[in-house]
């Protein structure tokens, strides 16, 4: 089916209390994988890509052909979603080359700033359909060349991140409260009393970055209080390094990646499985 809006299933998620994945789509192994464990779970989906994956695969335009090829392809609801859009000129650059969902990252400005930047974004992108996920607060953690210290990191204010929903009718609000982006040096120390009070005070769900890692149990209490979308990357990006370090020191002259990248799509594809069923959207689509 072509792809859609996250908004095609993200207030059902909120409402039916399960939580959507976004799995980022790094190289056509990472897509397939990730395709084709929605087909088998039954569940909607959310292929991300970042703004460093984009340059890495050609460009906006390279991301929406693979993304659209496997949605038109499949029988279950895909969005295709920027990830930590850093500007205005690039998510316009993403809707104008097909992206059905963006995510605009203001949360290092003054919050009057965020809020005025988020503003402009989902007016242009409502005008076309197109979905919009913002953030509040610093979330920790390294994804692509971004780099936030735990020092830096920032919580969320409740009051702040109701105020903020309120004035730009986001679609999903995206809330710094304890995950980190990349691998947990221990367990993370998630605020659910910030994912509470904010869900309950706005019709959007929560976003959770920072899914990767995170203890299944803590996963569930979020999805419960209001999380409907949880990003997932680090935990694909080690499952599929993991398998070709094993195969390459087993098998020190094979040079075909076929042999490889194959069983890592497969070691992927099951990390999706078991995410989408903890999230509770198997059997959604």
């Amino acid at each position: 089916m072509p792809l859609v809006p996250m908004t095609a299933f993200l207030p059902r998620a909120k409402a039916e209390g399960f939580a959507v994945g976004q799995f980022n789509m790094n190289n056509l192994e990472f897509t397939q994988a990730i395709i084709e464990a929605a087909e088998e779970e039954k569940s909607p989906l959310i292929f991300g890509a970042s703004e460093g994956a984009i340059k890495y695969m050609g460009g906006p335009d390279v991301v929406v052909a693979l993304a659209k090829v496997f949605a038109d392809r499949s029988s279950v609801p895909v969005a295709l979603h920027l990830d930590h859009g850093s500007s205005f000129d690039m998510v316009m650059k993403c809707i104008r080359a097909g992206f059905t969902s963006v995510m605009i990252d203001g949360s290092h400005l003054p919050l009057d700033e965020n809020i005025a930047l988020t503003k402009k974004v989902v007016e242009a992108a409502h005008a076309v359909g197109v979905s919009v996920e913002a953030e509040l607060g610093k979330i920790g953690g390294t994804e692509d060349d971004l780099s936030v210290d735990e020092e830096d990191a920032m919580l969320a204010d409740p009051d702040e991140a109701i105020r903020f929903w309120e004035e730009t009718r986001v679609d999903a609000l995206a809330l710094a409260v304890g995950t980190a982006h990349g691998l947990y040096k221990g367990e993370p120390n998630i605020r659910f009393h910030i994912i509470e009070k904010v869900a309950q005070n706005i019709e959007a769900p929560i976003v959770l970055h920072g899914g990767s890692g995170v203890p299944d149990e803590q996963i569930r209490k979020a999805i419960r209080l209001g999380v409907g979308k949880i990003n997932v990357n680090t935990e694909n990006q080690v499952a599929c390094t993991e398998t070709v370090r094993k195969i390459l020191a087993e098998k020190p002259s094979l040079y075909d990646p076929r042999k490889y990248l194959g069983p890592a799509r497969e070691a992927m594809k099951e990390v999706v499985k078991q995410k989408m069923r903890l999230f509770g959207s198997s059997g959604k689509a």
